[in-house]
């Protein structure tokens, strides 16, 4: 790798330290290929990206990003994983990690905030940003469809008065 493609590498890692929601750094060394891709496809279903780079130019391009603080996990066998999202890549990370012990989370950050892995654990159990937005709609709707019902209920009332009586009639 030449100067300039490393220069590059640094670049593409600094757009990724600034964009992301949320960033989560892990040891991957013993992972198969197979493996990798497992959770390379895994994350980009949930919307993140999983990327491995030298701990020396992620630490170059960490500088002056408000995920600085990952710095101190970049040695060894690290892999990134991110997502614009700030819940999906610490998810998609903390279910892989259960199901294979060759994959170890060891922190990461959000926005500027610092994780270790404890974090990175509460992080992944907070709903996401779909799940939200699902729910405030939920809350949002929920009072119309008491109204609309309200306003029907009378009619029912008054078509099941109607329906009883003329069974009565006929009876």
């Amino acid at each position: 790798m030449d100067r300039a493609q490393k220069e590059q590498l640094v670049d593409e890692l600094g757009q990724i330290f600034e964009a992301s929601g949320v960033v989560v750094v892990a040891h991957y060394e013993g992972m198969t290929v197979a493996q990798m891709q497992d959770l390379r496809a895994q994350m980009r279903e949930a919307g993140g990206s999983v990327r491995v780079a030298k701990n020396r130019l992620a630490k170059i391009a960490l500088e002056g990003k408000p995920c600085a603080s990952i710095a101190d996990y970049l040695t060894g066998m690290t892999v990134l994983a991110f997502s614009e999202d700030p819940v999906a890549a610490a998810k998609v990370a903390d279910k892989y990690a259960k199901g294979n012990d060759k994959f170890v989370i060891l922190g990461g950050a959000m926005g500027d905030t610092a994780l270790d892995p404890a974090g990175v654990k509460a992080v992944a159990q907070m709903p996401s940003r779909e799940e939200l937005i699902a729910s405030i709609v939920g809350c949002i709707g929920a009072p119309a469809s008491n109204i609309a019902g309200a306003i029907g209920a009378p009619a029912s009332n008054i078509a099941s008065i109607l329906t009883t009586l003329e069974e009565r009639e006929a009876a």
